[in-house]
């Protein structure tokens, strides 16, 4: 008998050791909860660092962040749960999604709304990051440049704004934020294209064959390095020091959010992490541009003109390397090698820690959830 007990404490510990069912448990709901769209290690990293450093603030007795993703992915969240255990993480959980998704479900009550609604009514606010590219079926497109490797990701991320934002494809369908528009919704590269797709919009599928007519990397790098959005140097010469990104400028839009919103000079051109071949082509439903590459093509920020916590930007304000120094790269063959912290100026590290600040203000003004 006393073994069999044994037995199913082991069982019932490793049970809850993997369990990722997080809101379907009794969970302790005075805190107040964050949610990360595709909870990796590395994203649980990312913002460990970021609370950490004071980049984002929040107080850690009372917020807690919740790694939320659909079954159909790829990726092992198991290793997220392991990693969350053997540091003995007391602010991270995770949370599983199931049910049908595919290309023709997603802008509409589907099998995962109801879990959808759980997560938003006992959250503040949501985080999509970066990633591979969207499959251009959903947002009404065949398939001519776009490297798909992560789709039921995708699936799930596109309905979950949905449901969040509301869109062009269904008009009279309620958006959560209806009844909360307190509520953030902010994201990354990946995340903003996620955004206007989610919101009924359309993606430049390539920048540098359909904006600038470059179709190899030779002729992509002739276009100048001040608008190259990632680094083609590395497909043409070796090296192991060449960065993947580019570090450009960006200008501000007559829209408030940049100067008003985030207290920054309008003619103000800071220096950003930008890794992406793809961008906002017609915007999504409710979506106004907040700031544009240096030549004005490339949409590189939105914001929501009825939601005020709903912005997102092209760029990747949570790259840790940017606010100190982490290894030497080079972005063409004849530089000196620098640390991306020190080829930003202090100007470029205030403005991402203003709009972290930003972020981390949005999350304070949200309202506690109302639960049954």
């Amino acid at each position: 008998m006393k073994k069999l007990l044994l037995l199913l404490f082991a069982f019932l510990l490793v049970s809850n050791t993997f369990a990722q069912h997080f809101f379907d448990t009794d969970f302790n709901t005075r805190k107040k909860y964050i949610i990360l769209c595709d909870p990796t290690v590395h994203r649980i990293k990312t913002i460990q660092y970021l609370t950490d450093n004071d980049i984002l603030h929040v107080n850690k007795n009372k917020v807690k962040f919740v790694g939320v993703y659909y079954k159909g992915q790829k990726t092992d969240f198991t290793k997220t749960q392991d990693y969350i255990n053997e540091n003995g993480l007391d602010n991270f959980f995770l949370h599983e999604i199931t049910g049908e998704l595919n290309e023709t479900n997603l802008y509409q009550e589907n099998d995962v709304t109801a879990q959808l609604k759980k997560v938003f009514d006992n959250s503040i606010g949501i985080i999509f990051f970066g990633g591979a590219d969207i499959p251009p079926a959903i947002y009404g497109e065949e398939n001519t440049k776009s490297g798909v490797y992560t789709p039921a990701r995708h699936y799930y991320e596109a309905t979950f704004m949905f449901h969040l934002l509301g869109g062009y494809q269904d008009e009279s369908f309620k958006p959560f934020l209806a009844e909360r528009p307190d509520y953030v919704v902010t994201g990354f590269c990946l995340g903003m294209q996620t955004m206007n797709v989610g919101t009924g919009g359309t993606l430049i599928q390539d920048i540098p064959a359909e904006i600038y007519n470059a179709e190899t990397p030779e002729e992509t790098v002739a276009i100048g390095r001040a608008i190259m959005h990632r680094n083609y140097w590395q497909l043409i010469e070796e090296d192991s020091l060449f960065m993947g990104i580019n570090l450009h400028t960006i200008q501000f839009t007559d829209n408030p959010f940049f100067g008003e919103t985030i207290k920054v000079s309008k003619k103000a051109s800071p220096r950003i992490y930008s890794s992406h071949h793809q961008a906002i082509e017609k915007l999504g439903k409710g979506l106004e541009i907040t700031c544009l590459s240096p030549d004005g093509k490339i949409i590189e920020g939105v914001a929501h003109s009825t939601y005020p916590h709903v912005f997102a930007v092209q760029f990747h304000p949570e790259v840790s390397a940017l606010y100190e120094d982490m290894g030497l790269k080079i972005f063409h063959p004849d530089d000196e090698p620098k640390s991306y912290h020190e080829i930003l100026s202090k100007s470029d590290v205030k403005f991402h820690r203003n709009y972290w600040q930003h972020i981390s203000e949005s999350f304070k003004d949200v309202k506690k959830p109302k639960r049954n």
